[in-house]
């Protein structure tokens, strides 16, 4: 993809999240649009930056590490948003400015005792909105006490919450839900008013259900390369 093309697609999305937060009643500067370039080269990062982008999200800590090595020139957020693994906890902790994924106290605990410096972790509580227990994420029910724990480790500092939306269901509908457990976890840490939720192809519904945060891929990036 030329650059002039990846500036087209930037300018699109923005100008849809724009009307979506329009249509919700929403000012569009309350928003932050998070780039997701997984499998894509680091140079797409870079041409991002030269457009304005900010914020960017990776799925994979080694690529996460990679990218983030090669770009320290630029002025980046660097948001990791995939399942975590403890044994990386240190590697994820060192590349990323953002974790939404904390879907556990065993991970939180991790991610604190990797911390090397006076630095605060921001975090999310990634909460899972299927009944499927092998999908990441913490239960409905658990996501209180989850984030009362993550609470507790001063080396984090919790924002708030995180979901995908599933994909047999409206995604308003699990997005309500998710809404919810967020005004409850602002009970407890009223600082925690983000809301990560929403990407290419549901960002208007996350945005009518008070998403602060989007992930947007392909819609911005292209098709993902092949991985051999």
């Amino acid at each position: 993809m030329t650059y002039e093309d990846l500036a087209a697609r930037l300018s699109a999305i923005d100008e849809r999240i724009a009307d979506s937060a329009r249509a919700a009643g929403r000012d569009p500067g309350e928003i932050t649009r998070i780039v997701v370039t997984k499998f894509h080269p680091a140079q797409l990062v870079r041409d991002l930056h030269a457009l304005g982008v900010g914020e960017v999200g990776e799925n994979r800590q080694q690529e996460l590490t990679a990218k983030r090595a090669e770009l320290t020139d630029l002025d980046l957020r660097w948001h990791f948003i995939g399942q975590a693994q403890t044994n990386k906890a240190a590697a994820i902790r060192r590349a990323s400015d953002v974790v939404h994924s904390v879907d556990r106290a065993r991970l939180a605990d991790s991610l604190h005792r990797a911390a090397t410096d006076d630095r605060s972790l921001d975090v999310l509580v990634q909460v899972n909105l299927t009944e499927d227990a092998d999908r990441g994420g913490s239960t409905l029910a658990d996501a209180e006490a989850l984030a009362e724990h993550v609470l507790g480790l001063d080396s984090l500092r919790l924002r708030g919450v995180m979901a995908v939306a599933p994909l047999d269901e409206d995604p308003a509908s699990a997005f309500t839900r998710l809404r919810e457990v967020a005004d409850r976890i602002r009970l407890l840490a009223p600082d925690a008013t983000w809301i990560s939720a929403g990407m290419t192809g549901d960002f208007a519904e996350a945005i009518a259900a008070g998403a602060t945060h989007l992930r947007i891929g392909s819609a911005i990036t292209g098709p993902r390369p092949e991985r051999g």
